[in-house]
């Protein structure tokens, strides 16, 4: 079993609102980046069992970037979604509707590269850079 993190947040909004946010590109690419030095100029979804996604996610100076991208394997609207990445790592993300906020849990294997600590910070900085977008609009 590979070692994995979890990490969550709650978002203050419908989960319609919550999962078309997640899922369409156009809004992808207002969020999917940890930190103000980046930014997401490309996102692709096909948001269904074998569809493929793409983010591209680079530094707004353009010294560095990279795809993350991956197959998706379990797509329950509104619910769950379960992909493969590239290289091979699982992600689950689970969205619970509590009719007046929404649970987002996200649990990832871990990669080889980089330390669990800063995986998860990335990951968590991600994540909350979304529910600042999403609270705003």
């Amino acid at each position: 079993m590979k070692n994995q993190i979890e990490i969550s947040t709650t978002i203050n909004r419908p989960v319609k609102k919550v999962w078309t946010y997640f899922t369409e590109p156009k809004h992808i690419k207002n969020w999917y980046f940890a930190s103000s030095e980046w930014h997401a100029p490309l996102a692709e979804n096909d948001l269904r069992v074998g569809g493929k996604f793409k983010t591209r996610m680079e530094a707004v100076d353009a010294s560095t970037g990279f795809d993350f991208e991956g197959v998706y394997t379990i797509v329950k609207e509104y619910e769950f979604i379960e992909y493969i990445l590239e290289d091979g790592r699982k992600v689950e993300i689970s969205f619970k509707d509590n009719s007046d906020n929404v649970v987002i849990r996200e649990i990832f294997d871990i990669d080889n590269v980089n330390s669990a600590e800063a995986q998860k910070g990335g990951w968590q900085a991600i994540l909350n850079n979304f529910k600042a977008y999403v609270e705003s609009k």
